[in-house]
C-alpha cells in the first residue's frame, strides 16, 4: 500500500515515537491477555462460577413503589372507642400526642395536632379525644379484615379509615388473644377491590419485606427491610415470631409485612425497643399460623386447640442425667391441674412426655405448640420416660380454657388482674430450673406490655417490688395493691437479669398489657 493509500491514524503513528512505543504497549498488554485466556480458566469455567448472591436481576428491588401502589389500598387504619372515650395507641390512658414537653411555638406541636385531628372523633366530631389505635389489611371482596387483638381488645366501636379516606364500621367476627389475632368485618354488602392474600411460600432470612401500617396515626406509611430470623420466641407462648428490619412502630400493630409479590408474610404485631421507638427489631406473627388461626375464625368466629392441663418445663443437661435420659429433649410436667384432662390419666408429675402421635417433642414449646394443634375431644398417644423406662399413654385432650378460666383453674397460671394489667406471668424463682433460689421468676411477658417495651423478659427474677423483698408472685401483688391504695401510679421493681441487676417502673394502670403492642 503506498504512502498516500494508508489510514490517516495509522501515518500519524509511524511518524511518532512516543505513539510507536504506545502502539507497542497496547499489543503487548493485548497479547497477554490473550494468553490469560489461553492458559488460564476457560471462559465456561469463569461463567459456571457460583454467584455470592443471588442475582436475578428483573426481581432486584430499585423501587418499592409499584408494590407500594399495589399494596397500600388493601390496608386500613384502626380507630376503636371504648365508653365515650377514643383509646389511643398508648392504650394506657394516656395520651400519645402531648404537647406539655414541648416549648410554646415549637414547629413539631402543629406538626403532631393535625394528625391528632383526622381520626373520627376528633374536634368538631364531638370532641372527643382521638388517636390511632393500630392497623389492619383486607383478606377477602366482603370486607375480612385482619388486625391484632390487643388493637380491638375490649372495644365498644371500631372504625376503619383507607389510605383514601373512605371510612367504614366494622363489627367483630372473633378473637384470638394467644397468637394476637383479631377477624372483623367492614359493615354492608360493599364488595371491595383490592385485598391481600397470605403467601403460601415461607420466606428466607434475608429476603425482602415491606410493612405497611399507621404508625402514630400518620395514615397508610410504607417502610422496607428484610427478615433479619425465623422462629424468635419473644416470651409469649408456644408460637414463634419472624423478625424484620423493616421500620415498625406505635400504631403499626396489625399491618401487613409483604414480600415482592404482595403477599402477606407476616402480621406486625411487637417491637423490641428499650426507648419506645424503632430500633430496627420487630415482630410479625408468620403468615402461616395467622392463616390457620384466621380460617377458624372466619367458620367457627373462635380458636379451639387441644388442652392437657399440665405445667411443663424444659429438660436441661442435668435433669436429663438425673432421669437416665440419653439427651435432653422432651418436655418435663411439673404439675397436674386437678380439673384437667391429664388427672383423669397415668401421667405422673415428674414424667417426661417425649413424642405425640408418634412426634418426637423437642422441649416444653413444642408440647405446647403440638397439643394445640390438635382438636378438643382427640385422643393423644403420648409416650413418656419415667424412671428409666418408656411408658405409652393414651387420654383424651380438652379444650384449652381461657385466661380467667385457667386462672380459676391454677392461680400459678395467672397469678390474679394486677399481675395481667401488667403483662406478667410470674412464678417462684425456686420452682422455675436456672433461676435460682431468691425472687419471682418471669415466666411469661406479653409482647404487647409495658413490661416487655421496656426489656423484661423470661427468666429474669424480680428481687424487690416496691422495695421490698419477694419470694412468691402473690407478694408481688400484695405490693401492687399497696402502692396503689397509697395513691401511686407504678410500681418499682428491682430486676436481676444476666446477673446484672437494674430497676424498671411500670404503671399500674388499667390496660397496661396493650400499651407496648405495635
Amino acid at each position: 500500500m503506498s504512502e498516500a493509500h494508508k489510514p490517516e491514524h495509522a501515518s500519524r503513528l509511524a511518524r511518532s515515537p512516543h505513539k510507536r512505543a504506545f502502539a507497542l504497549g497496547a499489543a503487548l498488554f493485548t497479547a497477554a491477555l490473550a494468553g490469560a485466556v489461553v492458559f488460564g480458566p476457560t471462559a465456561e469455567t469463569l461463567f459456571r462460577a457460583k454467584p455470592a448472591i443471588a442475582q436475578d436481576f428483573a426481581r432486584a428491588p430499585v423501587s418499592f413503589a409499584d408494590l407500594a401502589e399495589k399494596v397500600r389500598p388493601a390496608v386500613v387504619s384502626v380507630y376503636t372507642k371504648n365508653g365515650s372515650l377514643m383509646r389511643g395507641f398508648g392504650g394506657r390512658g394516656q395520651d400519645f400526642f402531648n404537647f406539655e414537653d414541648l416549648p410554646p411555638g415549637h414547629p413539631f406541636r402543629e406538626f403532631f395536632e393535625q394528625f391528632r385531628r383526622r381520626g373520627p372523633g376528633a374536634p368538631g366530631e364531638e370532641n372527643r379525644p382521638v388517636r390511632a389505635q393500630g392497623s389492619g389489611f383486607l383478606i377477602s371482596e366482603d370486607g375480612l379484615i385482619v388486625t391484632n387483638n390487643h388493637v380491638i381488645d375490649k372495644a365498644e366501636e371500631i372504625t376503619v379509615i383507607f389510605d383514601n379516606d373512605e371510612k367504614y364500621e366494622v363489627e367483630l367476627v372473633g378473637t384470638d388473644p394467644r397468637t394476637d389475632l383479631a377477624l372483623l368485618k367492614i359493615k354492608g354488602e360493599k364488595k371491595f377491590k383490592h385485598y391481600l392474600k397470605f403467601a403460601d411460600k415461607t420466606p428466607r432470612v434475608g429476603d425482602w419485606v415491606l410493612a405497611v401500617g399507621n404508625p402514630f396515626g400518620l395514615g397508610g406509611t410504607v417502610t422496607a427491610g428484610i427478615v433479619s430470623a425465623m422462629s424468635r420466641d419473644i416470651g409469649s407462648g408456644p408460637y414463634d415470631y419472624m423478625q424484620i428490619d423493616a421500620a415498625v412502630n406505635r400504631g403499626n400493630s396489625g399491618g401487613p409485612s409483604v414480600n415482592l409479590n404482595g403477599e402477606v408474610v407476616g402480621v406486625n404485631t411487637a417491637i423490641f425497643s428499650p426507648s419506645g421507638g424503632n430500633v430496627g427489631i420487630a415482630f410479625a406473627i408468620p403468615a402461616d399460623l395467622a392463616r390457620e388461626v384466621v380460617e377458624q375464625l372466619r367458620t367457627d368466629r373462635k380458636v379451639s386447640r387441644g388442652w392437657l392441663g399440665v405445667s411443663i418445663q424444659n429438660v436441661t443437661a442435668e435433669i436429663a442425667e438425673g432421669l437416665d435420659m440419653k439427651e435432653a429433649k422432651g418436655a418435663l410436667v411439673t404439675n397436674i391441674l386437678d380439673k384437667g384432662p391429664a388427672a383423669a390419666s397415668d401421667i405422673k408429675v415428674g414424667d417426661v412426655i417425649i413424642e405425640v402421635n408418634s412426634k418426637k417433642i423437642e422441649d416444653s414449646r413444642d408440647l405446647a405448640r403440638t397439643i394445640a394443634s390438635l382438636r378438643p375431644d382427640s385422643e393423644a398417644r403420648l409416650l413418656i420416660h419415667r424412671k428409666g423406662e418408656r411408658k405409652q399413654v393414651t387420654l383424651k385432650l380438652g379444650t384449652f380454657p381461657s385466661q380467667d378460666q385457667l386462672a380459676a383453674l391454677d392461680p400459678r397460671q395467672s397469678d390474679g388482674k394486677e399481675l395481667r394489667d401488667l403483662g406478667l406471668s410470674l412464678s417462684p424463682a425456686s420452682e422455675v430450673q436456672g433461676a435460682g433460689d431468691k425472687g419471682v421468676a418471669i415466666v411469661q411477658v406479653d409482647p404487647g406490655s409495658e413490661a416487655a417495651e421496656k426489656g423484661l423478659r423470661q427468666g429474669d427474677v424480680i428481687v424487690e417490688a416496691g422495695g421490698v423483698p419477694v419470694a412468691t408472685p402473690e407478694d408481688v401483688v400484695d405490693q401492687i395493691r399497696e402502692a396503689r391504695e397509697k395513691g401511686k401510679s407504678s410500681i418499682f421493681l428491682q430486676v436481676q437479669s444476666r446477673r446484672q441487676t437494674r430497676f424498671v417502673a411500670l404503671k399500674l394502670t388499667d390496660g397496661a398489657r396493650e400499651g407496648g403492642r405495635r
